[in-house]
């Protein structure tokens, strides 16, 4: 999967809305429910009722991408339902887009360069 790069900010809308919705309705969403700016570069990920289905969105400069999935069997690790949004990293996000449980990703630390002795 091509995923978002590192340094990527992730949205995560916790309540499940309407599927129905294309791009600029759920751009519309993004400002007037969550406060976000919907053109900014920012990834907002929404959920359906059925956990089995995600939708993002996103502005890459030339216009506002929408991005769809609904896994064949089983279906995506979703954080509880409640009101707001909620931070992911780019690599959370992968895992919750390939279905993985994203809350066991956490951020990596580089190796430590050897040691030479002189």
């Amino acid at each position: 999967m091509i995923g978002p790069g590192t340094g990527a900010k992730v949205m995560v809308a916790t309540r499940p809305v309407d599927f129905r919705k294309g791009p600029d309705s759920l751009a519309a969403l993004v400002a007037a429910e969550y406060g976000g700016k919907p053109y900014s570069g920012v990834i907002y990920v929404f959920r359906a009722k059925r956990a089995d289905r995600i939708k993002m969105i996103w502005w890459d400069v030339t216009g506002l991408c929408l991005m769809a999935k609904k896994m064949e069997t089983g279906g995506f690790k979703w954080p509880g339902i409640r009101d707001g949004v909620m931070r992911l990293t780019a690599a959370q996000l992968g895992a919750l887009l390939e279905g993985l449980d994203w809350r066991r990703v956490h951020g990596g630390r580089r190796p430590k360069a050897p040691q030479i002795a002189a």
